[in-house]
């Protein structure tokens, strides 16, 4: 998860990186902003999943933004009034939390924020299911090497991986290939029953899944065959899709 703070008085920007760390050490603060200004320029070119909000900033009251830029985000306002609190109701704020922040509201916010974006995610591949239901999946890759032209047959392919700017295909007897092919237009050409995008940089056939342990924080570590020197974990936010996928089950 990504994470916005907005906050101009530094007490309170250190607790909610403390009470982050303490508890979600996995998510990434990407900014910490003190004014309205600030953060409708940042917002321009940034997206995050979850954005801390006080109300009174350097420059102005927080709702001003919502006018300023269009935010898809989880909010969670953080203020020590409680007068804002239709106001954070009217911009659909996830939950308004008092300062000093007591660990167990703030862990019932965060948790609040991390399962509405689990329910749009699933509904996203719902969505991308029966629009892609009666597609015609890629049944073989071209691989050029030098003035060679090598076919790969797609029941061949242990998992596909980015590396460096560049893609690889990895087939089951342990070949690594070149591809010009980017991660993300290969994963558009797959049958999703078959393969399952695990991170960002891998993308893994069903049968190429060895084991998987749990890990710390909810995720689980997946260890491929043939391996990978890459360690890959899916995140948890992406575990109930992983092992609806791994029993076979279509969303419905």
């Amino acid at each position: 998860m990504k994470i916005l703070i907005l906050e101009d008085e530094i007490p309170a920007q250190m607790q909610i990186k403390r009470l982050l760390a303490k508890r979600y050490p996995e998510y990434e603060v990407l900014a910490t902003l003190g004014s309205v200004v600030s953060a409708a320029e940042w917002l321009k070119s940034h997206e995050v999943d979850i954005i801390f909000m006080d109300v009174e900033l350097a420059d102005g009251i927080c709702f001003e933004l919502f006018n300023m830029v269009n935010i898809n985000s989880s909010v969670i306002i953080t203020t020590a009034y409680e007068s804002y609190a239709l106001e954070a109701f009217r911009v659909n704020s996830i939950d308004y939390l008092l300062k000093p922040l007591e660990e167990k509201a703030f862990v019932k916010a965060v948790d609040r924020c991390v399962k509405m974006k689990e329910n749009f995610t699933y509904s996203q591949e719902v969505v991308s299911k029966l629009i892609t239901s009666s597609k015609v999946y890629k049944q073989r890759f071209t691989v050029r090497l030098g003035t060679q032209i090598f076919v790969v047959n797609i029941n061949d392919v242990a998992y596909f991986y980015a590396e460096n700017k560049s893609t690889f295909i990895v087939t089951k007897d342990k070949k690594t290939l070149l591809t010009d092919l980017s991660l993300e237009a290969i994963e558009e050409q797959l049958n999703p029953d078959t393969f399952f995008k695990l991170s960002r940089s891998c993308i893994a056939s069903i049968t190429s899944i060895d084991h998987i342990t749990k890990h710390f924080n909810s995720r689980l570590k997946v260890q491929l065959n043939p391996p990978l020197k890459e360690e890959i974990f899916v995140s948890r936010a992406r575990v109930p899709v992983f092992m609806d996928w791994l029993e076979g089950n279509s969303p419905s």
